[in-house]
């Protein structure tokens, strides 16, 4: 869910004992363990419920939202392509070349070169 680097778990150790202090953050590491468990066991429970009421029409409504979490992830181009478009997403390929730059025409003999007052 929280993608916790050990970096990062050392960082909020570091700034726990530093606000708690030593005596205080082990009780406050078992508090929050307690509380996500708890958490946890509602959000199972609550899911576990819509499963027995709904039955087959609770998968019907986690479709829709599986779609929305899918797009969080796409990239926008292909979004659009996929549901405004067609259902096809678009083949990648290469980036369109731009045209050529016209090449610059040398001068002649005694020519200045262009001036631009704007420029300078």
């Amino acid at each position: 869910m929280f993608g916790l680097s050990i970096d990062h778990i050392v960082i909020l150790l570091l700034a726990g004992l530093f606000i708690l202090g030593p005596e205080r953050l082990p009780e406050a590491a078992h508090w929050a363990a307690q509380t996500l468990k708890r958490v946890r066991g509602f959000a199972a429970g609550t899911k576990a419920q819509l499963e027995a009421e709904l039955g087959p029409e609770y998968q019907e409504l986690r479709k829709p939202l599986q779609e929305l979490q899918s797009l969080r992830m796409a990239n926008p181009r292909a979004a659009v392509a996929r549901y405004l478009l067609d259902d096809t997403p678009p083949v990648p390929g290469p980036p369109p070349t731009p045209p050529p730059a016209p090449a610059p025409v040398p001068l002649r003999a005694n020519e200045r070169p262009p001036f631009d007052p704007d420029a300078t």
